[in-house]
């Protein structure tokens, strides 16, 4: 079914669409209703825009950056770009002009592509000053201000493209597995994004390795549901290429906040998301059933208890098998209706899952299958399998990589999916590719099943002032799985205990405040010496589940919710340590001194 030798990314697309031809491939919500297009649709807006790029001089290697939220026009301009033999260079919408100006910058792009004129507005402001950026191509209006540069519609470039006739599929073909597909900035947890080069047999390594883990689940017309950004590697692999590379139709979802709502639309077959969605849909279906209380309450709980034992023991008693049977219908169904009822995996990615978060999934009837990865290897490097899925790890290395433990607990990996390099940075190229080794950063181990466990990030390790290491992504873990917290940073480098800071869970903190007849956002409680009293227990209950030197002694609550807008988070959730500690360093250091 499937051609682990194609020599590109673009050769797969044209193959696959030639095979696929009417069938429906992209889907996009217009005017409140999702409309379709085919794969012969694509493929011909790919060969046109491909044609338009070569108008305008574009050649072999020359970067584009392409700035969308995620949309059929997105994964069009990516693979046009390849195939007119352009690296993509994907940014963050959420990129400010200063972000835009440092990737323009570094990649030395000679183009962008972008959606919006909002988007292009902040484009153009980054541009400022390079000019070797030669054109910007507008998907939607034109903006007004266009700083010198030349701006064009996507239709005028489809249009010039149209009336040209060179063969984009037959070139395509001569572009080699070991050719830069495409550079992708990290999205820099400690400091400067650095581009991560990845050839194109790179992401098809990562394809065939998804179809390896994926066997048991008897692939056939699968449906994704997009909503990550695909200017992320982990979006861009498995939410794009790899649909691709099977055969699947891709829906776009309108936001995280319509996801519940476009999920019911699309029924998924599979999603690929990162741990914080798990841990919010957590809470939310927590939360409700909490409210539901008296047999609903009872049911659920009851389910949860049935669905552990299973998982735990492998087996259920008798009348646990009725009850268990009964309960299927009464409570899972209805939570597997809630995702669209076809859900034949959900992947997790990005960060650490909270085992028990991924049980509580488990327990109700989803599949949810932990990997792990990074940019660096485009990026999948082990996964579990359906059958053999071991919560408390992140599963086999895919086909055709080697994974091994360095003597002080870091993670090595070596094969095709490794990245070229940094661009434009060999000092740090070399730091991080040893005699062909990808050092990864991380700490883990391998189970007696083979199964990888990740520690922690090497670098986010915390050393207390006894020597101890501690993780702190499993703590912080602990700690948002309780109903009171949403967020939270443990700190306590070079300290005798940890501390942390959190941000209250918003329906909890609404509750608490009407309990409390308190008013104002959270910035005006967050030194509020009730709220700290109301939230103190729950530390009683996170300590429990900690050994002595992972005891989080102290806590002070944030002024804000950790977000991307304000920095605090990366656009695929995951905290921005050094920009915590520097906006709260200060109150943390006080509790030692308190």
């Amino acid at each position: 079914m499937y051609d682990e030798e194609w020599p590109n990314l673009a050769t797969m697309f044209f193959e696959q669409a030639a095979k696929f031809r009417e069938q429906p491939f992209l889907w996009r919500k217009r005017d409140g209703v999702y409309e379709s297009q085919t794969w012969s649709d694509a493929n011909a807006r790919v060969t046109a825009l491909a044609r338009g790029l070569l108008s305008l001089g574009i050649e072999k290697g020359d970067r584009i950056v392409l700035v969308s939220e995620n949309r059929p026009a997105w994964a069009i301009a990516d693979i046009a770009i390849m195939a007119a033999g352009g690296i993509t260079t994907p940014a963050y919408t959420t990129n400010t002009a200063a972000d835009n100006h440092h990737i323009l910058s570094d990649s030395g792009a000679r183009g962008v592509i972008v959606s919006t004129t909002k988007l292009a507005e902040k484009v153009i402001a980054g541009a400022r000053g390079l000019e070797h950026v030669e054109f910007v191509i507008v998907m939607e209006d034109l903006p007004q201000e266009t700083a010198g540069l030349k701006v064009l519609s996507m239709a005028d470039v489809l249009e010039t493209g149209q009336a040209r006739h060179e063969n984009i599929s037959q070139m395509a073909e001569e572009i080699g597995r070991e050719e830069t597909a495409c550079i992708i900035y990290t999205s820099g947890t400690g400091g400067t994004p650095k581009g991560v080069m990845l050839s194109h047999g790179a992401i098809l390594h990562n394809c065939a390795g998804a179809v390896d883990a994926l066997k048991d689940l008897k692939l056939e017309r699968e449906v994704f549901l997009s909503f990550l950004p695909l200017s992320h590697s982990y979006e861009h692999t498995a939410g794009l290429f790899f649909p691709i590379y099977i055969g699947a139709e891709i829906y776009y979802a309108e936001g995280v906040e319509s996801l519940s709502a476009n999920m019911l639309e699309a029924h998924p077959t599979i999603m690929t998301a990162v741990p914080r969605l798990y841990e919010v849909l957590h809470q939310k279906i927590t939360t409700g059933v909490v409210k539901a209380g008296g047999l609903k309450k009872a049911m659920f709980d009851r389910t949860l208890t049935l669905g552990c034992k299973r998982y735990d023991t492998g087996r259920l008693g008798l009348v646990e098998c009725v009850q268990d049977v009964i309960l299927d219908k009464l409570v899972r169904d209805k939570v597997r209706a809630r995702f669209g009822g076809r859900l034949k995996a959900l992947v997790s990615g990005g960060a650490p899952l909270n085992p028990d978060i991924g049980m509580f999934f488990t327990a109700l009837g989803l599949r949810i299958l932990q990997g792990y990865g990074q940019t660096e290897s485009a990026p999948v490097i082990s996964v579990n399998r359906a059958p053999d899925a071991r919560l408390h790890t992140v599963g086999r290395p895919i086909p055709d990589t080697e994974v091994k433990i360095a003597d002080d607990g870091e993670i090595l990996v070596r094969g095709e999916l490794v990245m070229q390099g940094y661009w434009n940075n060999d000092e740090a190229t070399r730091d991080t590719i040893r005699d062909g080794w990808l050092h990864t950063g991380d700490v883990g181990k391998f189970d007696e099943n083979g199964h990888l466990m990740i520690t922690d990030r090497k670098k986010d390790i915390i050393v207390n002032s006894g020597g101890d290491n501690i993780a702190p992504q499993r703590i912080e873990g602990i700690i948002i799985a309780e109903p009171e917290f949403s967020q939270a940073m443990v700190y306590g480098d070079k300290r005798p205990h940890l501390v942390a800071v959190v941000v209250p869970d918003a329906d909890w903190l609404t509750t608490w405040k009407r309990a409390n007849k308190k008013q104002g956002e959270l910035s005006d409680l967050a030194g509020d010496k009730d709220l700290h009293t109301a939230l103190a227990p729950a530390f009683g209950r996170i300590n429990k589940a900690l050994s002595n030197i992972e005891k989080v002694r102290r806590f002070i609550i944030a002024s804000e919710p950790f977000t991307v807008e304000n920095e605090q988070m990366t656009p695929t959730m995951k905290v921005r340590r050094h920009i915590v500690r520097g906006i709260y360093g200060d109150r943390l250091e006080a509790l030692y001194k308190a």
